[in-house]
């Protein structure tokens, strides 16, 4: 990365605070398709998903891929359970962000670090630092001083989080680019979704075409505000260090949990607030961390006792929770 010409890191930079910019500002769309409720907007979000990325695919006539993953059943059954871990992911946002949750489904994306960490522990035995331990720690507590001031366990936050975190762990096993992910997913996702939209309108419950044409097309636009921001993200992929982009994703979740308090007046009681602030220490931890990591790495590339590229496997923050970003967008 560090070879590539300043225009180009300038190019990646500016494609990068767009991608997350616009994942940051979206709960100021999904308000906009009422009266339409979160499952018809999340059909729609997948019928035309797939018809936007078809297009883009066409456009730029890359199909390759598409001829081997059809030929390898167990990578297409992990693309199956990813469409429907990332269906959950979306329809519980749509219905977050309706419902007068947005703040509560930014800790989501703020505590999804914490819990890819987890599942790294869990499910593939990795080993963690103390520091990074520590984070988890802090992590655990913050969740418990949120339920306490929830009255309740934050379900939507554990729910976006985890289902997120589900989806970064099977799709780097799926190992597919960002355009072609989205356009094999929403393949899957496409017949129900298009089942389901003309099941109601059969009952007459449909909203596309009886609300008006700004309406319908706002609609339509779902699928564009859904790859949008995977072109940029990956335009921005290539061109800046990983290190940079996870430090560019915690835009996405302050931005909305700015709306949430400013634009949207979402209430946040003085527990909320600690709970918060433990989330965003467990965070700066392992920013620190990772960081740390990486400057040490460099350091060994420099003096020739590392291979270069190479990044310890036990890093964990920013750096590494980008890539489960990357297979995401």
């Amino acid at each position: 990365m560090t070879g590539k010409p300043e225009g180009e890191r300038r190019l990646g930079l500016l494609n990068g605070f767009a991608a997350y910019g616009m994942w940051g500002l979206v709960p100021l769309f999904w308000p906009l398709l009422k009266p339409s409720g979160a499952v018809e907007i999340l059909a729609h979000r997948m019928v035309w998903s797939l018809l936007f990325v078809a297009a883009a695919l066409l456009l730029i006539r890359r199909w390759a891929w598409l001829g081997e993953l059809l030929r390898q059943p167990r990578r297409l059954a992990l693309v199956t359970v990813a469409a429907a871990v990332i269906t959950v992911n979306w329809g519980v946002y749509i219905w977050a962000v309706n419902s007068g949750h947005v703040v509560e489904a930014s800790l989501g994306y703020f505590i999804n670090p914490l819990v890819t960490i987890a599942m790294g522990v869990l499910l593939l035995k990795e080993r963690l630092r103390p520091v990074q331990w520590a984070a988890v720690g802090v992590g655990a507590s913050a969740v418990l001083v949120l339920t306490i001031g929830y009255g309740r366990p934050p379900w939507i936050s554990l729910c976006l989080a985890f289902s997120f975190a589900t989806y970064g762990l099977v799709k780097k096993k799926v190992n597919l680019g960002g355009v072609e992910s989205l356009a094999a997913e929403s393949a899957i996702q496409f017949l129900p979704a298009l089942g389901y939209l003309m099941w109601l309108s059969a009952r007459g419950d449909s909203t596309f075409g009886t609300e008006g044409t700004g309406h319908a097309l706002l609609l339509a636009a779902s699928g564009i505000v859904t790859a949008l921001p995977l072109v940029c993200f990956g335009a921005s992929a290539i061109r800046v260090p990983l290190s940079t982009l996870g430090l560019l994703q915690y835009m996405t979740p302050v931005f909305q949990f700015l709306l949430g308090i400013l634009y949207f007046k979402e209430a946040m009681p003085p527990e909320r607030w600690a709970g918060f602030a433990l989330v965003w220490l467990a965070l700066a931890l392992l920013t620190w961390n990772a960081l740390r990591t990486a400057r040490r790495a460099a350091r060994a590339v420099a003096r020739g006792t590392a291979a270069p590229g190479r990044v310890p496997a036990d890093t964990v923050g920013p750096a590494a929770d980008a890539d489960a970003l990357r297979a995401r967008r």
